[in-house]
């Protein structure tokens, strides 16, 4: 269960995931507007966890702007202003009101997490035939487009093939998808490389405009919602160290004791873990981008 979303002056809440607290702004020029608040919540296992990871939703916030920027060339975005009440300063963004396509849309370079799970039920990623002989973190031979359905609060998202997504918003719109989610895969991998990070995947969403424009939502780029691994300490055929909560989940599964398929609620996190996880995060951000957190 969630926290209850703070409140905020001149705005109503209207939302709240796993990690982003979502409200609207009722006066002001920005009115009719939304703001979307990242907090320090973790979620593993579709578990939010009673502990929070100090700073996190500021280094979210703030890759999230920096990969923004980096690829303001090849798709627009939802950020109108970084300007927000002084309560949420740093972790939050004004951001656009847009018809928000009802999918993930996953890029893959390499094969870890649910995809490699479905390598090994059937040789395929959402339908996607792929070589024999592939580990755990192999690279593939081009990157591929692996989409899922979007889940509630709590629910598995679920791979889908790229009919599904046809199904869902039609051949033009598809067809988009793909496209700019293999486009700003590319060039972040590529940006990432350069810096001594393999972006393996990553998961984007899109929204479009009233003029019918598409554009990319919600958090980019991010530990959250990529993997990233150290180019030096790649090694396939086993599970790779990641810039991301990885930390959090071998902790749960490991020394915790807690059992993942009991039903029961993750244990609270030691400080020890804590300051790990938060310093993966902190190193992320600042290996990517060249900045001091």
């Amino acid at each position: 269960m969630l926290p209850a979303a703070p409140a905020i002056e001149g705005t109503t809440h209207v939302h709240s995931g796993k990690v982003r607290d979502l409200y609207r702004i009722d006066g002001g020029e920005h009115e009719g507007r939304l703001l979307m608040v990242a907090s320090d919540r973790i979620s593993a296992y579709d578990f939010v966890l009673d502990t929070t990871i100090p700073d996190k939703g500021e280094i979210l916030t703030r890759m999230s702007l920096w990969w923004f920027d980096q690829l303001s060339g090849l798709v627009g975005n939802h950020v109108v202003s970084t300007d927000v009440p002084a309560s949420v300063a740093g972790r939050a963004v004004i951001c656009e009101r847009l018809e928000m396509f009802p999918v993930e849309c996953v890029a893959r370079g390499y094969l870890t997490g649910s995809g490699l799970l479905d390598y090994h039920r059937d040789g395929e990623v959402c339908g996607i035939a792929l070589p024999a002989g592939l580990q755990d973190g192999s690279r593939l031979p081009e990157p591929i487009f692996t989409p899922a359905s979007k889940a509630d609060l709590g629910d598995h998202d679920e791979n889908v093939d790229y009919e599904a997504v046809v199904e869902a918003v039609g051949d033009d719109a598809a067809a988009e998808l793909r496209m700019l989610t293999m486009e700003v895969y590319g060039k972040a991998h590529n940006l990432a490389r350069e810096r001594g990070i393999i972006l393996a995947d990553t998961k984007l969403e899109f929204g479009r405009r009233p003029d019918g424009t598409t554009i990319l939502a919600d958090e980019v780029l991010t530990p959250d919602s990529s993997r990233f691994w150290r180019t030096d300490e790649w090694q396939p055929g086993r599970t790779q160290a990641s810039y991301d909560k990885q930390v959090v989940r071998d902790w749960l599964t490991g020394e915790s004791g807690w059992d993942r398929f009991s039903g029961d609620a993750p244990p609270p996190m030691p400080d020890a873990v804590i300051e790990r996880t938060r310093s993966r995060y902190v190193e992320a951000y600042e290996v990517l981008t060249g900045e001091t957190f």
